[in-house]
């Protein structure tokens, strides 16, 4: 456990090091991080420069126009950061100033507007070294403000931005507690931190999947995204006007079933929604509570899911909803587009427990006003017993005797519909038996998954898989 700094604490450390020497440039909420240097005291070893290109036309002419004219942006940033590390290297010497680490910190952001419409976000990022003369990292995250006043806002940017600058030198070979500490004297209801990328010499063994699975491990977000690269993605980005085609399941591993699920709903949604694969964003979700279901998180185990799906091309979103009406929820924060959600009977049963909904003073007719939201629809993909071999479907799938006429209502409104197109051969392969075939080295398994998936396993040894060894021979 390390031992949590004031920020003004942090600011006098960085500066009474006599190594660490950089600069300060702040867009959009005033100079709220370098205030806390210059108070600090012993500020005049460490800050090169502190500046505020506050005007469009300004910081256009010393940073380049931006496409569309959008400022509050990752490439903003990025370019901010590097500007000003190549001006600190062209106009100090490194001779006259041996031993010292360069860095440059930087933020865009916009704060809540005064009609309080726009809650306010921006990118944060620092560009520094860890070592004289080394190649340069950085830490790049997006923020989101949820505090309703501005001046509250440039505060919280401000003990951030220490945060963050005092986490890079102390913790960079611990990412894990940098991640952690960048919330110092900040409470988690004031802000959100939707992405975080590392990146550089420092962090070339850092996962940033692994990062960005912290932030919503530690109540830091709800959710993050990454692409089939895995890549982090900013939600905002992904999701922005789109059309929304969701999965959720274990994918433990991922399974025809799985893959059969996805392809016939979402052809069936792109009908219903009239909209092409294009203008859809298809996504993959696991939730946190599926990835503590035999206890704490096995982050090997959470790589193999999300490596899989990221070689099938999918783009995967973890997520902490464990009701599915507070994903739909997160969905419609981002776009009033049509959003579809295939599932199986199962958690289409566990959508009609009202113990799921005490916490609501609405109850399920909360919850099911925001999952049904906006023409919302769930595909339904059938279920068949391996007991009594029952074929079950939105037709005969049995719900609590008072919640019957609330599901006719759904159905008969084509708000639930089954997916109809299915592989009658794969209603018999279940992911639990998978599993225990993989870790018990029993064969044919390997036809039940998607083509390569089985190669992939075997290879890295995924989901507890052990090359099956010949036995002794014995003369």
């Amino acid at each position: 456990m390390y031992q949590k700094l004031t920020p003004k604490q942090k600011a006098l450390t960085i500066n009474l090091d006599p190594t660490i020497y950089g600069t300060f440039a702040e867009i959009g909420a005033g100079q709220e991080t370098v205030r806390h240097f210059f108070r600090a005291g012993g500020a005049s070893g460490t800050i090169a420069k502190a500046m505020s290109a506050y005007d469009k036309d300004f910081s256009d002419a010393i940073y380049g126009k931006e496409v569309k004219n959008r400022y509050v942006t990752q490439n903003r940033l990025r370019k901010m950061l590097r500007y000003e590390v190549a001006l600190i290297e062209e106009r100090i010497s490194r001779d006259n100033n041996p031993d010292r680490k360069f860095f440059s910190y930087a933020n865009t952001v916009t704060t809540i507007n005064f009609d309080k419409t726009v809650r306010g976000h921006g990118w944060v990022g620092i560009r520094f070294q860890t070592k004289e003369n080394e190649n340069y990292n950085e830490i790049v995250i997006h923020v989101k403000f949820k505090e309703n006043d501005a001046t509250l806002q440039q505060e919280t940017l401000g003990n951030l931005g220490v945060n963050l600058i005092f986490g890079a030198f102390h913790y960079f070979d611990n990412p894990r507690t940098l991640v952690e500490s960048l919330y110092d004297d900040i409470a988690k209801d004031n802000l959100e931190i939707d992405m975080i990328d590392f990146s550089g010499p420092a962090f070339e063994y850092v996962d940033n999947r692994l990062m960005s699975l912290q932030l919503v491990k530690n109540g830091m977000t709800d959710a993050v995204i990454f692409n089939s690269q895995g890549s982090n993605m900013l939600p905002a980005d992904v999701l922005y006007k789109k059309n929304i085609f969701a999965v959720r399941g274990s994918f433990r591993p991922v399974t025809k079933v799985n893959i059969d699920m996805l392809k016939n709903g979402m052809d069936m949604f792109f009908k219903d929604a009239i909209c092409t694969h294009d203008e859809t964003e298809v996504l993959i979700e696991i939730t946190i509570s599926n990835l503590r279901a035999d206890g704490d998180i096995d982050e090997r185990d959470f790589l193999d899911r999300v490596d899989i799906l990221g070689k099938l091309g999918y783009t995967v979103i973890i997520s902490n909803f464990s009701e599915y009406y507070r994903l739909i929820d997160y969905f419609a924060s981002y776009t009033s587009g049509d959003i579809g959600v295939a599932m199986g009977v199962n958690n289409l049963l566990m959508v009609f427990d009202e113990k799921y909904y005490k916490n609501l003073s609405g109850g399920i007719l909360e919850a099911f006003g925001k999952f049904f939201r906006n023409g919302m629809r769930v595909y339904l993909y059938p279920y068949k017993d391996p007991e009594t071999h029952q074929l079950l479907d939105s037709s005969n799938l049995k719900v609590e005797e008072n919640l019957k006429e609330l599901y006719k209502y759904f159905k008969r409104n084509n708000r639930i519909v089954d997916i109809t197109n299915y592989n009658p051969e794969f209603l018999e392969i279940y992911s639990r038996e998978i599993l225990r075939k993989i870790g018990c080295c029993i064969t044919g398994w390997e036809t039940q998954v998607p083509d390569g998936v089985a190669e992939m396993i075997k290879e890295r040894g995924m989901f507890g898989y052990k090359e099956e060894l010949p036995l002794k021979q014995f003369s």
